[in-house]
Formats: structure tokens, C-alpha cells, sequence
């Protein structure tokens, strides 16, 4: 089975490398993100980045570029980023376009000899895993001071299983995944309450990545609100590991979530989402449970941790329905444009399931 999963050709789009590297330059403090290439490369997420404060800049490498080069455009970005954006913490990064015409970022960064750290990641959208672009940027931080070496292996060892999670049970698990909306929220919702007002007991899990949290932990939140002391809230709101930036999110979540009178025990950090399955197993042993109610990366909890029980499974992947469904997980919904929902934020952001959840417990 392991080899067959290894062996997948996987014909759906799936996330890029140079995306992976842009948001981990956002998690690691980065002010000035250049991308060394054409000028529509990762537009989206370029765009999205900036909503969390970043300022993402392009070379604008055009058909002259790809034959003469880019190497004196880079230079003088780099100087005039420095001279608008007066930054702490400067990057560039490799594109497909400026990595196959073998691009020096280095030597670019040597002539702009800017006085602050500039980060140089040689990335480009051909790697199978969109995570080597993480490793590429962790390395690079690493050389610079950045992050330590206890850091870049722990990240390292995280990315790794977040790839396995993914090859075995998420996006990456069949050639071909078409992507489904799930179950309708009211009818998932209704037959939450149902169980709740039955006085059956749960546990309410956040196991959410990153800045997504902002909208899974108000699902967790609205769980709470109805059920009380029939379920145990669990969340990896850990926030004192990880990037400067995931600690902080983690920290302001766990507070809305204190305001509002959620208790929880954790499980690990906002980074450390694929390895919380060990944590949830040892917190739930000495209970007695009917169902579960899981937030964020629900595929990335063992299904033999939550054997036995009727699973609530919310994520923000339209193809990770299916995957979900083969887990057993009974019901599952999805949680549309969440991404793009939490850049940028600081605390908590109303979920569509929570709503719903909560107008269907307040018309009872």
C-alpha cells in the first residue's frame, strides 16, 4: 500500500512550492518578499500576503529577461525596496523562470549590499511535495541566524509527516480527486445538537493549521457554547513553539477562546497539527465518548484513535471530502474561501458551521 501511494501520479492541481515559501518567509518575519520572475507569478498569494502585511514585489521578468537575464533588475529592486519599505527582514525568491536560466540571487544580494539580513531561496514549482519549498526557506533562515538548528530539524521533522498525512489520507492520496462540497451544514449541524440534547458526550477538537485557526477555533468555540460539560475541548494552541508568527496567532486564539469561556487542554502547537494524533489518544483515554467533532486537518488524527465514535469532521478542502469519507468519518462539511478569510486577522472569525450551529440550538 505504501508503495502504491509513493508511486501515485496525481493529475489534479496541487499547491506550489513557491507558495510554501512565501508564507513561511511571512511566518519567519519577512517585511519585503521579492519574487525574482514574470509579473503573474503567484499572484493570488502574493495578493493574499499582503493582507497579513507583507510586501510582495515581482521583477516583472519578461521574454528579454528569460534571454539576457535578470540578474541588474533584481539588484536594483532590492535597492529601492530597502528605500521604500524600510525593512527589518528583506527576501527573494527563485521562481520557475528564474531558476531554469540559472538566476544568481546570491550574487544580486552581494551588489544591492543592503544593511539589514536578506533571505535568498532558490525555489521553483517543479518538486512533487509543495513542503521542499518550507525546507528550502527554513535552510536559508537557518544560514542566516534566523532560526537554530534545534528549529530547522524540528520544522523538518513537522513537514515531513504533514507529507505523509497528505500521500496517505489528504490531497495527494489518489491520482484524482474532483473536488465536492460535503454535507449541507444544517443537516450535519441538526444531528450534532441531536446527540448533544440526547446527553451524549464528545470530545470538540481544533487540529488547525496556521492562520486558518482563526475560523475553525469559532467552530470549536460554537461547540462548546451548546454542549457545555458534555464534551472535552481539545486544541494545539501550543504557543510557545513554532515560527514567530504561528506562536502569535496561537496566542491570540487561545485568548478569544479564554473570553469566551472555552476551557481546553492542548495538544501541540498550530505547526504541529500532523502529530497531535499521540496527544488526543492519551487525553481521551480515561473517557467515555459517543462522538467527535474535529476542526481544521481532520485526516491527519489516526483513525484508530477515533474508532467507535460519529465523526464531525469540518475542513476548508473541497477535495478532501472524499479522502474523509474512506476514513469513515460520517459527516463532514467544508468551510468555503476560509483561507482567504483569516489573512490578516487577529482574532476569531464566525465559521458558517458555527452559525449555523448556533441559530439552529437557539430556535430549540
Amino acid at each position: 500500500m505504501a508503495s502504491e501511494v509513493q508511486n501515485l501520479q496525481i493529475i489534479h492541481p496541487r499547491p506550489s512550492s513557491i507558495v510554501a515559501a512565501l508564507y513561511t518567509l511571512r511566518d519567519l518575519g519577512a517585511d519585503v518578499v521579492i519574487l525574482h520572475g514574470p509579473s503573474g507569478c503567484c499572484f493570488k498569494h502574493a495578493r493574499l500576503l499582503e493582507e497579513d502585511g507583507v510586501r510582495v514585489l515581482t521583477t516583472a521578468l519578461d521574454e528579454a529577461g528569460f534571454v539576457f537575464g535578470g540578474q541588474k533588475p533584481l539588484t536594483n529592486l532590492l535597492k529601492r525596496a530597502r528605500e521604500l519599505f524600510n525593512p527589518k527582514l528583506m527576501a527573494v525568491s527563485g521562481t520557475c523562470s528564474s531558476m531554469i536560466i540559472g538566476e544568481d540571487l546570491h550574487q544580486a544580494v552581494l551588489e544591492a549590499n543592503l544593511d539589514i539580513p536578506v533571505l535568498e531561496v532558490e525555489v521553483h514549482a517543479g518538486y512533487r511535495d509543495n513542503t521542499r519549498g518550507v525546507i528550502l526557506t527554513l535552510e536559508a533562515a537557518k544560514d542566516k541566524g534566523i532560526i537554530d538548528e534545534q528549529e530547522f530539524c524540528r520544522q523538518k521533522f513537522l513537514l515531513e509527516k504533514a507529507t505523509e498525512v497528505e500521500r496517505l489520507h489528504g490531497a495527494a492520496s489518489k491520482e484524482y480527486l474532483a473536488p465536492e462540497h460535503g454535507d449541507l451544514k444544517f443537516e450535519a449541524a441538526s444531528r450534532l445538537l441531536q446527540l448533544i440534547h440526547d446527553g451524549k458526550r464528545g470530545l470538540n477538537i481544533l487540529n488547525a493549521k496556521k492562520e486558518t485557526a482563526y475560523m475553525f477555533a469559532d467552530i470549536t468555540a460554537a461547540v462548546f457554547e451548546v454542549a457545555g460539560g458534555q464534551v472535552e475541548t481539545l486544541a494545539n494552541l501550543d504557543d510557545s513553539v513554532g515560527l514567530p508568527k504561528v506562536r502569535r496567532d496561537a496566542a491570540n486564539i487561545a485568548r478569544d477562546l479564554h473570553s469566551r469561556g472555552v476551557d481546553f487542554k492542548l495538544i501541540g502547537g498550530l505547526d504541529e497539527y500532523p502529530v497531535t494524533g499521540e496527544a488526543v489518544s492519551r487525553l481521551m483515554k480515561d473517557g467515555d465518548y459517543d462522538f467527535a467533532v474535529i476542526s481544521g486537518v481532520p485526516h491527519a488524527l489516526p483513525a484508530s484513535v477515533l474508532q467507535g465514535l460519529e465523526i464531525f469532521s469540518i475542513t476548508n478542502g473541497p477535495r478532501q471530502v472524499r479522502p474523509l469519507r474512506d476514513l469513515g468519518h460520517q459527516h463532514v462539511t467544508v468551510e468555503l474561501d476560509l483561507h482567504p478569510k483569516t489573512m490578516g486577522v487577529t482574532s476569531l472569525v464566525e465559521s458558517e458551521f458555527g452559525a449555523t450551529l448556533r441559530a439552529l440550538n437557539k430556535a430549540r
